[in-house]
């Protein structure tokens, strides 16, 4: 069942799709550029994007992966379609929830998530379902931005965070990596850029031997 937040957050992003794809133009340039083909050009085989938002990963994904999106907003979902038509790109796209995501287990050998955990109310839910829903060995490819290590960067994030959790259920100082671990991902890659605010991060699944 959908909390009250999560449902404010959708309203969000309702308002915000016609405008998005302006709006993160300058931060992907300045804190985030390379990102999306950092994560994307890893994928392989049967991927799933979680907040997939107006489609600006598609054209970074390999020609081979077999692509699947969910997004909360119906708006943001109806850009995508459209982004992945004009590409060529053929994607399952369908409204979602990733708190609750609404496959089997193992399904999947890739998720990808891009500046998306940032708004998804639970993140923490997130993470574990995506660990529910890859295979064994499958990776998680996450670009996202955190909070800075560095003093004076977090002090100035967190009084930014009071605005942006408040407006646009932005969370400006959380860290990925901590859910991550808990759930037993195993990571293989981390960058920090841009007074390590952007996170890149490559992490797999680990095998679990079963008992004999």
């Amino acid at each position: 069942m959908s909390t009250p937040e999560t449902e404010r957050v959708r309203r969000i992003w309702e308002k915000l799709a016609p405008k998005y794809d302006k709006l993160i133009k300058f931060p992907e340039r300045w804190l985030f550029a390379g990102g999306r083909d950092w994560v994307c050009s890893q994928a392989t085989g049967n991927v799933l994007e979680i907040a997939v938002g107006t489609g600006r990963n598609f054209e970074h994904y390999p020609a081979d992966v077999r692509l699947t999106g969910i997004d909360l907003s119906e708006s943001m979902l109806g850009i995508a379609k459209r982004t992945a038509e004009s590409l060529g790109r053929q994607a399952d796209l369908r409204v979602g929830d990733a708190q609750a995501l609404e496959f089997s287990p193992d399904s999947f050998d890739t998720v990808v998530c891009t500046l998306s955990l940032c708004s998804i109310p639970d993140d923490r839910k997130a993470v574990g379902e995506v660990s529910r829903v890859l295979r064994p060995g499958g990776r998680f490819l996450l670009l996202e931005h955190v909070a800075s290590p560095r003093c004076t960067m977090c002090a100035i994030q967190r009084i930014l965070d009071l605005i942006t959790v408040r407006l646009e259920g932005d969370h400006l100082v959380r860290e990925p990596l901590v859910h991550l671990r808990e759930e037993g991902f195993e990571v293989e890659r981390l960058e920090r850029l841009k007074w390590g605010v952007a996170e890149r991060v490559a992490a797999r699944k680990p095998i679990v031997a079963r008992p004999s």
